[in-house]
């Protein structure tokens, strides 16, 4: 198999204070073979983002001039480039409000190596999949088969019936498979508001579970984020 070249490879930019942290991310990365760019502050980071145009971005939200969250929503006024937050921030709130600024994934310290790579993984596969498909006309996995221009659902090859709401839904977690969606961007995305009752969303995934999955105490496709909100599986 022939090596990539520079220019071929998968550009990531770290942006974390802690040194000890972000070298050992950035060797991790460089002996997978990506090209990585590290940054000590928001200042820097916004200026390698700016001037280098990474393919994705880890980000910790305790930096010591700007606040990650802020990054994270200015970014998203003018990119689309996939969000990576990993912080020493663990509490359920401040999870779902990286996610809702529009993270794209979410881990917390300490980690394991593995699991990163895993999950920066899942990323690359998501940017393959949107350099590749302009308009994705159907969709499989496993059992499961959605034809999106006829509206029908096929588990095992039996039709299987959706509510307007519940097909919204799957349609929403296909098309962003891979990403955790949170209650409140499944209310605004969905219902078209958000409030802080989110039993409604529950009980339309739990519905929705028992129309195309084999087993919903171990479901193959819709996965929870616990407190946070739910992920379709990548395959």
């Amino acid at each position: 198999m022939t090596k990539m070249t520079m220019e071929e490879k998968t550009t990531i930019l770290i942006v974390e204070d802690d040194k000890y942290i972000s070298n050992f991310i950035a060797v991790s990365l460089q002996k997978a073979d990506y090209r990585v760019l590290v940054a000590g502050s928001a200042a820097e980071g916004l200026f390698l983002f700016s001037s280098h145009h990474p393919e994705i971005l880890l980000l910790d939200l305790g930096l010591p001039d700007q606040d990650g969250l802020e990054i994270i929503q200015e970014l998203r006024t003018f990119s689309q480039v996939p969000i990576l937050v990993i912080s020493a921030r663990g509490q359920e709130k401040e999870k779902i409000e990286a996610l809702d600024r529009g993270a794209n994934d979410y881990m917390t310290k300490p980690f394991h190596m593995g699991e990163l790579m895993a999950r920066i993984r899942v990323i690359e596969r998501s940017l393959a999949r949107m350099t590749t498909q302009t308009v994705e006309t159907s969709f499989t996995s496993g059992s499961l088969t959605v034809d999106f221009e006829k509206r029908l659902v096929l588990v095992a090859g039996q039709e299987v019936h959706l509510t307007p709401i519940e097909y919204k839904l799957l349609h929403l977690l296909i098309a962003n498979k891979g990403k955790v969606l949170t209650h409140n961007y499944i209310l605004r995305q969905v219902w078209g508001y958000e409030t802080c009752d989110t039993k409604s969303v529950r009980v339309y995934m739990a519905n929705l579970r028992r129309k195309i999955e084999k087993n919903t105490a171990n479901p193959q496709y819709i996965l929870t984020e616990v407190g946070v909100g739910y992920r379709f599986a990548d395959a």
